[in-house]
């Protein structure tokens, strides 16, 4: 606990200076958007603690970092909880590095609007595809005769015009070109399922989709 929070205030030390040499800079016309860190592991005290530091300093933006990198689910959420009523409602709140559909959906529920992950392309890599039915290996014997789309259920999958079998056939030769299909169609799955749950944030239905989301993924 005293390495993490020795680590809270570098962070905050940091990100002083980075702010002060930020809004330094001659031309403002260049700037991007910065945003500030929120870290503490998973302790609840030093989450709230980083989170009031980086927010009396004022960024564009806030980030959630720390978490989703090898701790419980539980453990994950704990953190993320000590700390998203902390943040500013009107301004971007990003969770670092997490990527899976019941990861992202859980978190949107808790207030957060923005993710990245290595998620789409790492699976994409191994011949996994991401679907409204779940997870699928390409390179399991099942697919090796199929010629059905890589997700039926969405037909505008910028990668809708290569079978399963095809696919299959390029992973098991070895050949780049596959994962450069399957990147494609994971990450415009993982921006489709974003836009759905904007959707759902509008229509109100989001605690019906984030059941739904357990459903297909829970076991996965």
């Amino acid at each position: 606990l005293s390495v993490v929070r020795s680590a809270v205030e570098r962070t905050g030390q940091w990100a002083e200076r980075s702010r002060a040499a930020f809004l330094a800079h001659p031309d403002a016309s260049i700037r991007q958007s910065q945003f500030g860190i929120v870290q503490g592991g998973t302790d609840e005290a030093l989450r709230e603690q980083s989170a009031r530091q980086i927010t009396d300093i004022g960024f564009d933006g806030y980030a959630v970092g720390g978490l989703s990198v090898g701790e419980d689910r539980s453990e994950m959420f704990h953190g993320l909880d000590a700390c998203m009523d902390l943040l500013p409602l009107d301004q971007p709140r990003y969770f670092m590095g997490l990527g899976d559909p019941i990861g992202i959906v859980e978190s949107v529920a808790r207030g957060v609007d923005m993710f990245d992950c290595v998620l789409p392309t790492r699976l994409a890599r191994h011949g996994t595809i991401l679907t409204d039915g779940g997870r699928y290996n390409l390179t399991r014997a099942e697919f090796a005769a199929s010629t059905e789309a890589l997700d039926p259920a969405w037909p505008e999958s910028p990668a809708a015009r290569w079978s399963k079998g095809y696919l299959r056939h390029l992973l098991l030769a070895k050949e780049p070109t596959a994962a450069r299909i399957i990147t494609l169609h994971n990450v415009a799955w993982l921006l489709r399922f974003m836009d759905r749950i904007a959707d759902a944030i509008r229509s109100g239905t989001l605690e019906d989709f984030r059941l739904g989301v357990h459903d297909v993924w829970g076991a996965r």
